[in-house]
């Protein structure tokens, strides 16, 4: 097997060698560098689709305020079944609640190493948000963060009782962003990320961190989770997502009273479009002008164009497997290049768009590691790292990097990838 474990390049300048030469071991074991259960009020109205408490988890240093935000990833739901978990990858997670002793038991967060964001030490990437402040946010409401509204799914069978289920996913995000203005130092950076529904959630939440831990600095790096341009009175060869995008606005209570369409028009006001979930991505541009904003996706994914497109096109649900794939990114690929093209007159957005990668369906680029997220034409790029540093920097212009030949790659192999790609997809 290839050997893809990668030496930290950074190590010298992280919070752990500063450690041992700065901190005591008590002071540590008692503050920082290590994951703190939070356990967010339930006056707020957080909590998890089950109704049982929220949690999030942070990671502390004393050598920076600079903050990571990481918006976990995982499935959806709108009726019973999935939103007990059923459905596999697409079904909802954490159907249980999120214990107290979630970083350290057999998650999806797999102990903090599922991306290199939330591993002070990761085997396979050193970045620099690894000496950050650290704060994982799970995933258990099935709306992809998103949601304000409480859902009573009925069962197949009349004879089985209903499911009362707590789309919560735009409660919790602000109850988290409460908790860290009144326990966080203000951020000298914050970034806000986030893989699959967590890419979602990361640019639908961006906001509400942005306005109220009000950090000096902001970067946004979703990966993954695309709001695609999807205009209402539009056909369904024109934005496919359009028919995911009017259920889910009913069945997370998007367009409500407390929704997160309306609130974001009141915070973006004239600026991005109630009928089109999509105009979310450049309407933030457009309001924080000083901020960068980052997208990623892969070309060839065939996790998130299921979840977007099965459910709502017959013809793709009744298609043998075998023929699916290529119904499905039909689909996908044009609406991802309508999503670019909305991007590119922004000085201030960046995407970048790999073919694929031979791994987990080629959904998301920061799952794991960053191995097989190199694009090689027209321009090159080693990795999805390279993205990311030039977000970070506020040094150079902004990539738009979209490649424009295939270019099949491998994910790294070992022993680590494998565990964790059988445990996403339950193999």
């Amino acid at each position: 097997m290839r050997n893809t474990f990668k030496p930290p390049r950074l190590l010298a300048r992280s919070a752990l060698a500063t450690l041992a030469l700065c901190v005591s071991g008590a002071a540590m074991a008692q503050s920082y560098f290590k994951w703190e259960a939070v356990e967010l009020p339930a006056a707020s109205g957080a909590s998890c689709g089950n109704g049982t408490p929220y949690r999030v988890f942070v990671n502390r240093t004393p050598f920076t305020t600079k903050t990571v935000v990481m918006f976990e990833g995982g499935g959806a739901c709108w009726a019973k079944g999935n939103c007990q978990g059923e459905g596999g990858l697409l079904g909802a997670s954490n159907p249980n609640g999120v214990p107290a002793n979630y970083m350290s038991t057999l998650s999806m967060a797999a102990f903090g190493i599922i991306t290199p964001f939330t591993a002070r030490l990761h085997p396979f990437n050193a970045i620099q948000t690894q000496s950050w402040n650290i704060v994982y946010v799970p995933y258990c409401t099935g709306d992809v963060h998103t949601g304000n509204k409480v859902a009573v799914y009925p069962d197949a069978d009349p004879a089985k009782p209903a499911l009362t289920y707590y789309h919560r996913g735009a409660r919790n995000a602000e109850a988290l962003a409460n908790w860290m203005a009144g326990n966080m130092r203000q951020p000298e950076h914050l970034l806000v990320t986030g893989f699959s529904a967590g890419g979602a959630g990361s640019t639908s939440n961006y906001g509400v961190l942005r306005d109220i831990v009000r950090p000096k600095a902001a970067t946004l790096l979703a990966d993954s989770g695309p709001l695609m341009q999807a205009p209402r009175g539009a056909t369904a060869e024109q934005a496919p997502s359009l028919r995911l995008h009017e259920k889910i606005r009913v069945a997370w209570g998007l367009d409500g009273p407390e929704g997160l369409v309306n609130k974001l028009m009141s915070r973006y006001p004239g600026f991005g479009d109630p009928n089109n979930l999509g105009s979310l991505t450049t309407a933030m541009a457009e309001v924080y002008p000083q901020d960068r904003f980052g997208y990623a996706v892969f070309q060839q994914d065939s996790i998130y164009s299921d979840f977007s497109y099965r459910d709502f096109y017959p013809e793709i649900a009744a298609a043998p497997a075998a023929e699916r794939k290529a119904m499905l990114l039909a689909k996908w690929k044009p609406e991802v290049k309508t999503w670019t093209d909305a991007m590119k007159p922004y000085a201030n957005i960046g995407y970048y768009v790999p073919y694929e990668r031979n791994f987990i369906g080629s959904h998301c680029l920061t799952l794991v590691g960053f191995d097989g997220t190199e694009i090689k034409a027209p321009e090159r790029h080693r990795s999805v790292e390279v993205f990311l540093d030039n977000l970070l920097s506020r040094k150079d212009k902004i990539i738009k990097a979209y490649e424009t030949e295939p270019n099949t790659q491998s994910a790294g192999s070992g022993s680590w990838w494998e565990s964790i790609s059988k445990m996403l997809t339950g193999g």
